[in-house]
């Protein structure tokens, strides 16, 4: 390792759509360095991924923070599945192993970073317009992560306030709390999870692990945007319910009709994308990625925002069942009606002839 500690500040966005990375890969081969992301220190059928993110390389940008300048590696990672990962590399080389926990503190929370990352969205939008259009990226929506990596540990190096972003006096009960969620592979290498941040502590550069907790925060992403998506959708249908009730009989049927049509083309879409995203990395021989990985899940309750959106397919699902059954009854009662009115035109017509023949 050639640093002594690195920072890398994380914010994943989603795109709105999936996207063919083979395409733009090509597209953007001329103007700009890219690459396919690669697991580098395990057996290929270790760790697997379907469709590797495309990395895109972009100019350095600099922090000013704690009086001084601070000079980031700009790289951004682009999802098959719709997200955009964007992630500033601060790297301090030949500083004391200390200095890690000062400078985390100067950027606790990713203080002082939101222009910059504003600047890093639009400019990769600007990148990606000519082949992907506008992509309806909502700048406030975003899963945020910070990992602190050093090749040596220190006694200066407090994991409980670098984590936590706070220089204090923690609880023996917090620090428990915290540090319940660390790894070790050897004697030398430890990896301590938390909701927002991760410590990885390893002599040799822990590029693997730095993608596999990247990829869990992108799957918790996707989970919470397509969670935001299901609630809207639903606000959506309540709403259009409610506006159908008000509708005559024939031209209620055919919006709930339109309705119940809107309803499977979403299902159908976000079923599809979900399954994607839980199938977004495959972790088969290699027991130590496999448990960081599991762990990663965990600390960031990715199952929470699965059964939730679960929860809400299950819930269209009902209401669509719901309404396929009173589009029934109302088309039978239609058809009833038609047949009284035809039964009533035939015996209005035989009163007439019968009063001709009289």
């Amino acid at each position: 390792m050639n640093y002594t500690y690195a920072i890398r500040f994380y914010r994943i966005f989603d795109a709105g759509d999936t996207i063919d990375l083979n395409l733009l890969e090509e597209n953007l081969a001329v103007g700009h360095a890219t690459t396919r992301a690669s697991f580098t220190r395990v057996k290929p059928k270790s760790v697997s991924m379907d469709v590797p993110p495309l990395l895109v390389r972009l100019p350095p940008v600099r922090a000013t923070a704690g009086g001084r300048e601070w000079q980031m590696d700009t790289v951004a990672r682009i999802y098959d599945i719709g997200a955009i990962s964007l992630c500033f590399i601060l790297e301090d080389r030949g500083a004391p192993p200390s200095a890690l926990q000062e400078t985390a503190l100067l950027f606790a929370g990713q203080n002082g970073l939101d222009p910059l990352f504003s600047g890093f969205l639009d400019q990769i939008r600007r990148i990606l317009f000519p082949h992907l259009g506008d992509l309806p990226i909502d700048p406030g929506f975003y899963e945020d992560y910070t990992i602190f990596i050093t090749d040596r540990t220190d006694a200066a190096l407090d994991p409980v306030v670098l984590l936590l972003g706070e220089d204090m006096v923690y609880s023996a009960q917090t620090r428990e709390d915290l540090l319940r969620n660390a790894l070790s592979y050897g004697i030398d290498d430890l990896t301590i999870l938390s909701w927002d941040s991760a410590l990885l502590v390893s002599p040799d550069a822990p590029g693997d692990l730095i993608d596999i907790i990247e990829y869990a925060a992108v799957q918790t992403l996707e989970f919470r945007y397509y969670d935001r998506v299901l609630s809207q959708q639903m606000e959506r249908m309540y709403d259009d319910i409610g506006c159908t009730e008000r509708r005559s009989q024939l031209r209620r049927i055919a919006r709930y009709r339109s309705i119940m049509t809107r309803l499977m083309e979403t299902l159908a879409e976000i079923s599809e994308i979900t399954d994607k995203v839980d199938n977004l990395i495959k972790i088969t021989e290699d027991i130590y990625y496999a448990r960081v990985y599991a762990m990663a899940l965990g600390v960031l309750r990715i199952s929470q925002w699965r059964s939730s959106v679960n929860r809400r397919i299950e819930l269209i699902h009902r209401n669509y069942a719901m309404l396929s059954d009173e589009v029934n009854v109302r088309h039978s009662h239609f058809l009833e009606l038609i047949v009284i009115l035809l039964i009533a035109f035939e015996a209005v017509i035989l009163l007439w002839e019968v009063s001709g023949l009289q």
